[in-house]
């Protein structure tokens, strides 16, 4: 028998964490499944469990300087029915699960079971996303890119808790979500591509692509991001086979039981070349 705990405050449940280390558990989707033990038991969990959906502190969405705030225990069916929150996402959430399973999920639980192939996290990637990391010492904000290290791997101390996302404002005018897998929703993916681009006046002003369950983390390559931005649309158009090649050799996908690594690669560019060359360079102007 595991312990549990239920804390009536945030203040509380960060004392709990540094004191016991126990798991904060929202939605609990996908810690039940990477503990369950055997049908129909109780999950083995490694430490005592910490229940976090009813503290009101992490139950919200809301506007911030510059860009919006998820609290860790909004469900993503909430996030789904904001207005504020940016459309790339919620395309990627309807790809997850089916609606039961939002009403009670978390983007937070997504990022912290930190898969590769999570959509989610694909999306937030594009969307240049940070967390936020809060212990009784203090708080800290990290770019979700640096705060997921690998699969299953996190870079969470002992005494925090992931308490918000944090999405800057998106001003992108283009984007494009496409998820690869036996069905629209309800499985994993083979593979995942969240890009978004602000264009003007014939210009990249801003691009972002990410590349989901094709290496041991979500693939998005900033040097790559800051070669197009800031330059006109038929400059990129000359160099886009080269930039096209240096993803190319980012997409590292393995075999498993999804899918093979001939497979990921060959439609993970094929996806890449349609956002670039299909998407972004057909701008008017270009």
């Amino acid at each position: 028998m595991v312990d549990s705990y239920r804390p009536l405050s945030l203040k509380e449940a960060l004392d709990l964490r540094a004191d016991t280390g126990a798991m904060p558990f929202a939605g609990g989707t996908d810690l039940m499944v990477r503990y369950r033990y055997e049908s129909g038991a109780i999950p083995d969990y490694p430490r005592p469990v910490m229940f976090v959906n009813q503290l009101d502190d992490l139950r919200k969405i809301r506007r911030i300087d510059h860009g919006l705030s998820i609290g860790a225990a909004v469900t993503m069916t909430e996030v789904l029915d904001h207005d504020d929150v940016p459309e790339i996402l919620k395309e990627a959430l309807l790809t997850i699960a089916a609606p039961g399973l939002r009403n009670t999920a978390t983007i937070a639980g997504n990022i912290c079971n930190a898969s590769p192939a999570g959509d989610s996290i694909c999306a937030l990637y594009a969307l240049d996303a940070g967390v936020k990391l809060q212990s009784p010492g203090g708080e800290r904000i990290e770019p979700i890119y640096q705060f997921i290290t690998g699969p299953g791997k996190i870079d969470l101390h002992a005494d925090e808790i992931l308490t918000e996302i944090i999405i800057p404002e998106d001003h992108s005018t283009i984007h494009l979500f496409k998820k690869v897998g036996t069905r629209r929703a309800n499985a994993l993916s083979k593979l995942t591509l969240s890009a978004v681009a602000r264009i003007s006046d014939s210009r990249i002003d801003e691009i972002r692509i990410a590349i989901g369950a094709v290496a041991p983390t979500v693939v998005r390559s900033l040097e790559l991001e800051k070669r197009m931005e800031g330059r006109s649309l038929k400059e990129v158009a000359l160099e886009a086979e080269d930039i096209l090649r240096d993803y190319d050799a980012l997409v590292q996908p393995i075999d498993d039981q999804r899918s093979t690594a001939v497979y990921r690669k060959r439609v993970a560019m094929n996806l890449v070349r349609h956002f670039l060359l299909g998407v972004v360079l057909q701008q008017k102007g270009a």
